[in-house]
């Protein structure tokens, strides 16, 4: 069977999740599994559901991007060779009719290149089988993980007429499996820096056709935004996004989208678009009229500098990591603002700047959770820098630059002697933000 050619997901071939896989088992033991659960379908309420949404390290080892299914991917007892299971649902033409179309488990083999695969409403059977020939299992499912049919199975209030997988796993090791997983998806692939690259290049040239145009509400600035994610080629959008005019900057997630926009404040947009599944994050903060005035210009300009300084750090020969990173735009933040007139003593750096400056990004906005931000970056790692300032509407600031928040952020990929500025197309100079409505 030809893997390298053929793709799984958009960008992603059969081969690179085989490799994904065995590299995976290769960090097992002898005879270890690991053993990975799908999302499952939420709702909001009845049967009025949400867009369903794969758990990120489910389809980084399996492309299958369905609920209900489950993964073991194990690792032999001679060392040298892995196999992979891959439990689904069954063909059903009369759900289909109203649910539409499922893989199956001819797919699960054909396609999804599972060794074995089976029905997953017999999936305690299965698990059953496999956890008596391993030595150690690798999962982060437990009875508490929310909205997953596999770990209700898990409980021992399962309605099955067993105990419940609860007590099958209590019959060998368990270990958690994201430490190995994080290691594995935080350095990306060239197809993924691709995949990446060019939701990146699709949201980017969104953000620059909705900094040309003038909008009087933030709900209209965020209705074009994600309309033209898709117009340029994204499937959806990465995260709810925050389209926030004047003070409302100020709270770093807002999402309510619905107040007016006025001639004379800065709007802020939080933004990207997912392609394949994989996302990237843009924030952008310009005049509402098009035109800076001069205390805007000032502060915008003070992040700018510092934004650039720390994106050119984003490489491996640097040996930076992500906090001293931070440390960095915290120093130049500080003497920046100093220059404007602001009171830097006591808390005034963490009022103003309150978040990281940068976080993994991949398949997830805040990908490979619990990763640490002091090892040194390495070539393919991809990371946001987004420095911010948010100024109270108080008198201990200088009166021009009350009620002001502006972020700017970009996605990077860190390369070994240059950084690769995915996001590159949603311009940020003040001279190009200005001339796009001149």
């Amino acid at each position: 069977m030809d893997l390298k050619g053929r793709t799984v997901t958009p960008g992603i071939t059969a081969l690179e999740y085989a490799q994904r896989r065995s590299l995976l088992a290769s960090k097992l033991p002898k005879d270890g599994a690991a053993l990975l659960a799908a999302s499952e379908l939420k709702f909001r309420s009845g049967p009025v559901f949400y867009e369903f949404h794969q758990d990120s390290d489910f389809f980084y080892l399996t492309g299958f991007n369905e609920p209900e299914a489950v993964a073991v991917i194990g690792r032999a007892s001679d060392g040298d060779n892995n196999y992979f299971h891959l439990f689904v649902r069954t063909k059903n033409p009369k759900v289909e009719q109203w649910e539409g179309s499922r893989s199956g488990t001819q797919a699960a083999l054909d396609v999804f290149n599972a060794d074995e695969t089976g029905d997953i409403k017999d999936i305690e059977k299965h698990i059953s089988d496999i956890v008596g020939n391993t030595s150690e299992i690798y999962t982060d499912i437990s009875p508490s993980t929310p909205s997953s049919s596999f770990a209700r199975l898990l409980s021992s209030r399962s309605p099955s007429k067993s105990e419940g997988l609860s007590k099958i796993l209590d019959k060998t090791t368990v270990k958690p499996l994201r430490p190995i997983l994080n290691d594995l998806r935080n350095i990306k692939s060239d197809a993924e820096v691709a995949n990446m690259r060019k939701v990146g290049q699709a949201s980017g040239r969104a953000f620059t056709e909705a900094m040309r145009q003038a909008w009087t509400t933030e709900k209209d600035l965020h209705a074009f935004l994600e309309y033209t994610f898709k117009r340029k080629g994204c499937d959806t959008s990465a995260y709810v996004p925050v389209v926030a005019g004047g003070k409302n900057a100020s709270q770093i997630h807002y999402v309510r989208n619905d107040d007016v926009l006025l001639d004379g404040d800065l709007v802020l947009a939080d933004a990207g678009g997912e392609y394949g599944n994989y996302i990237t994050d843009i924030t952008r903060t310009w005049p509402v009229s098009g035109t800076f005035t001069p205390s805007q210009k000032d502060l915008y300009n003070a992040i700018l500098a510092t934004q650039r300084k720390c994106i050119s750090l984003c490489r491996a020969n640097a040996s930076n990591s992500l906090d001293q990173l931070h440390q960095i735009a915290e120093g130049m933040l500080k003497e920046n603002l100093s220059q404007l007139g602001f009171n830097m003593s006591g808390d005034a750096l963490e009022t103003l700047f309150p978040h990281h400056l940068s976080h993994y990004i991949g398949l997830d906005v805040h990908d490979t959770p619990g990763q640490s931000r002091k090892a040194p970056l390495v070539a393919g790692q991809c990371v946001t820098v987004e420095p911010g300032l948010y100024v109270p509407d108080t008198d201990r600031w200088p009166t021009a630059f009350r009620g002001m928040g502006i972020r700017i952020e970009d996605s990077v990929c860190v390369q070994e002697e240059h950084p690769l500025v995915l996001t590159t197309e949603a311009v940020k100079e003040v001279d190009d933000i200005e001339d796009l409505r001149s």
